[in-house]
């Protein structure tokens, strides 16, 4: 017997995709994007990065593996919703403290199985990221698009999933005191800077840079964080006021925002880089990275000839700006994610960069 389709995802265009409920039964207006990793599904759902968003795994088994306590991004996820062609909510795997689909409702993120995940992608691919709905299958699709037509996604992403008090990331005998200002900050960039001797103050997404220059850190760290940069003018501000005081490394969103901050200027892609297999030149060193990606807006290059700035790095597949650097500032970014493992160390690299910064200081 063939179970009845329960739930269905309408694009703002009219295309619809229907599918069998698990995580949330909430019904969600997000924009859907896609991921091509092939595994990291709980970093994925739990990265802040995706906020507001609704995530198509091109990978098709997803939820095999159950969810670890140690692997968390975030210890609140805040996707809109996971869209995925087949759920299992058996796990087999030893470290396994939960079902994906457990977490997903505790957290209040959506999901829907089932969909033909290849034909949305092409979809996202070819006619680039959208709104959508995710909601019941007996919804008709006209009161869907009139939903969609009146509702917005909301522009406060970077002020939901940043910590709204200070925190601090000890580490006994620490070399190092960084500030880090937590746009949507992921846990492992924590992790992978409390190994390497880094006492972290973590600061809100919209602190001032005399405070941060208040803790009189040796350097300052720019986090990762969803949307679009130009949503959080106070962030930059306080980044072109701390530029030459302090050795300053960006990814992603932190990135974007010290390339504002600089001058430069930012424009949305298509549908944008999300998984774990995007090559990067290294334009000085002519070195191929394999690296971790998530994210919808690119630093725009022509910008970057009116400002100190220079591009170090260049993604292969659309040749967009993937790094920055300003040596007299000592000041540098990336657009994508170190810390995320692909490799899987090979862009650790970065990491000890800005600590090289912090010695030269």
């Amino acid at each position: 017997m063939i179970k009845e389709f329960d739930r269905k995802l309408v694009l703002e265009d009219g295309e619809e995709y229907y599918g069998y409920l698990f995580g949330s039964a909430s019904d969600k207006v997000c924009e859907v994007v896609f991921n091509t990793s092939m595994v990291g599904y709980q970093e994925i759902v739990s990265d802040p990065s995706y906020t507001y968003q609704g995530i198509v795994m091109t990978y098709p088994l997803i939820g095999n593996y159950g969810m670890a306590d140690d692997d968390y991004e975030t210890r609140r996820p805040s996707a809109s919703a996971l869209i995925v062609r087949e759920y299992n909510d058996e796990p087999s795997n030893f470290r396994s403290a939960a079902t994906l689909g457990s977490v997903m409702k505790k957290y209040d993120v959506s999901g829907i199985s089932g969909v033909d995940t290849r034909k949305l992608t092409r979809s996202i691919r070819d006619r680039g990221s959208r709104k959508a709905l995710l909601t019941s299958a007996s919804a008709s699709r006209e009161d869907a698009l009139e939903t969609l037509s009146r509702s917005a996604i909301p522009t406060d992403a970077v002020s939901q999933v940043s910590r709204k008090e200070i925190e601090v990331a000890d580490v006994p005998d620490a070399r190092w005191k960084i500030v880090a200002v937590d746009c949507g900050m992921k846990e492992n960039i924590v992790r992978e800077l409390n190994a390497r001797g880094c006492s972290m103050t973590i600061v809100p997404w919209n602190t001032g840079a005399e405070q941060i220059a208040s803790f009189k850190p040796d350097g300052v760290f720019l986090s990762n964080g969803p949307g679009d940069p130009t949503d959080v003018p106070e962030t930059i501000a306080t980044v072109k006021a701390l530029i030459g005081k302090f050795p300053i490394f960006g990814i992603c969103l932190g990135h974007q925002i010290l390339s504002l901050a600089y001058g430069a200027r930012t424009y949305k892609l298509k549908f944008g880089h999300r998984g774990g297999n995007h090559p990067v030149r290294d334009l000085e060193t002519d070195k191929i990275y394999i690296t971790s990606q998530n994210h919808s807006y690119a630093v725009d290059a022509e910008s970057l000839r009116d400002t100190p700035l220079r591009a170090t790095l260049v993604n292969l597949l659309d040749q967009t700006i993937e790094g920055v650097s300003c040596e007299r500032d000592r000041a540098f970014s990336v657009q994508y994610h170190p810390e995320s493992a692909p490799g899987p160390q090979d862009n650790y690299y970065l990491f000890d960069r800005f600590i090289n910064l912090l010695q030269r200081r």
